[in-house]
């Protein structure tokens, strides 16, 4: 671990891989807190797994794989959002084929670029110690912009998260507030792809969420949880997978994964115990002796 912590100090790379998880853990933090509350995660995935399509596009194109990667997350989140207002019975099938349809147009054009390397790897599983500079000004950009849009719609998206029914009789339009939500999801995913890559994403924007729902009951509170536990998450993982020369996304993942295993272990644990307290200590199906 003082590896890691004196390698820190010399390369700026490292130091570009820690600010890369810190600004990916803000927009997982706030943005996954929602994803969790409204159990969205399945729809979050169509969205991140149709996001190869554009940046297919975009790498045969000459283009900025990030660039087509945000446009097909867009487009994905529309498309998603409208078959789960519209078309509620075959939910799970469309998704399903937006989702396959977004990965096989990304391979088909992926395929078909000349001099195709491994670069567009580092999209697809996620390559941390190679975000540069001007990423990171990017990643902080998209961070302000997924913050201003929760802020100016807290309350919206507060109620289409517990009760949608309720919320379109208050008069508010919950298409558009729900539509609104995923498109921030979509660029939430293109932010994490710099630092896990498509094929981890879902994880990163679910976990740290997830552990932080065991604890607090307060989305506001879930959220600034959520964000210190994707920092931690992100920078434990990148000091642990320095030494041995790991995957650092991967790490990440197995991190995050583990923590939220043992949550949900002791949390379940704590429940149990408390139960048998309130029962007065009778194992059930059993009076006292």
């Amino acid at each position: 671990m003082m590896e890691f912590f004196d390698a820190l100090l010399r390369h700026s790379f490292l130091q570009n891989a820690l600010l890369a998880g810190i600004l990916a853990s803000i927009g997982c933090g706030v943005v996954g807190t929602y994803v969790v509350v409204k159990r969205i995660g399945f729809l979050a995935g169509g969205i991140a797994h149709a996001v190869l399509g554009g940046m297919g596009v975009a790498y045969f194109l000459g283009r900025d794989p990030v660039t087509g990667a945000l446009a097909a997350a867009v487009i994905a989140a529309l498309v998603i959002g409208w078959i789960h207002l519209h078309w509620n019975q075959h939910e799970d099938t469309l998704i399903g084929a937006v989702w396959a349809i977004g990965m096989a147009i990304g391979v088909i054009f992926i395929s078909r670029t000349p001099g195709y390397t491994a670069d567009l790897m580092s999209y697809l599983f996620g390559n941390i110690l190679m975000v540069p500079r001007r990423d990171l000004a990017f990643m902080a950009g998209m961070d302000a912009c997924i913050i201003l849009i929760v802020l100016l719609f807290y309350k919206q998206f507060l109620a289409i998260s517990f009760d949608e029914e309720y919320t379109r009789l208050r008069g508010i339009p919950v298409d558009f507030v729900y539509l609104l939500l995923l498109c921030t999801v979509a660029v939430t995913v293109v932010l994490l792809i710099q630092v896990v890559g498509l094929i981890l994403v879902i994880a990163l924007l679910v976990l740290p969420a997830a552990v932080a729902s065991q604890y607090v009951a307060s989305l506001g509170r879930m959220m600034v949880v959520a964000v210190a536990l994707g920092t931690l998450f992100t920078s434990g993982g990148l000091a642990l997978s320095y030494g041995p020369d790991l995957p650092a996304g991967a790490t990440i993942i197995l991190l995050a994964g583990g923590f939220y295993l043992l949550s949900t272990l002791a949390t379940g644990l704590r429940g149990h115990r408390r139960v048998r307290r309130g029962s007065g200590g009778t194992e059930p199906g059993r009076g006292p002796a």
